[in-house]
């Protein structure tokens, strides 16, 4: 057993997110264990670009209201206490509303060499839809 120390906030990367996004990782810096835990923290309009995971991803909203988008167009509206499941290799995007923060833990099982993959960055039109 092992009390990990806390890691810095680390504000999210302009090639992955629009807006101003910040996160933290809360697990996955042991590479015999593939879990990983990110909690991440969304300003209004902020959200991640488009990704899959290839063994799929779990987001849990801890605050605010998130948007969470597929590539057929379906936006769901994710409240407080709510989770979605992302199936692997699904196209999605997430972030929060115009108006208000959004906090998500972010769940998903990473492999060397199968991480995220990233796309483009989500279309204003695409985030206007709900």
């Amino acid at each position: 057993m092992n009390l990990e120390p806390k890691p810095a906030t680390v504000a999210g990367p302009e090639q992955t997110f629009t807006g101003r996004v910040w996160f933290d990782v809360l697990c996955g810096a042991h590479p015999e264990s593939a879990m990983r835990v990110n909690r991440v923290r969304f300003a209004p309009g902020a959200r991640t670009a488009w990704h899959a995971h290839p063994g799929g991803q779990t987001l849990h909203v801890t605050q605010g209201v998130a948007l969470m988008g597929t590539r057929d167009g379906t936006v769901l509206v994710v409240h407080p206490g709510e989770t979605v499941y992302t199936p692997p290799g699904e196209e999605h995007w997430h972030g929060a509303t115009p108006d208000d923060f959004m906090e998500h833990l972010a769940m998903w099982e990473d492999q060397p060499g199968n991480g995220a993959v990233w796309a483009e960055h989500v279309s204003d039109a695409d985030y206007a839809r709900r």
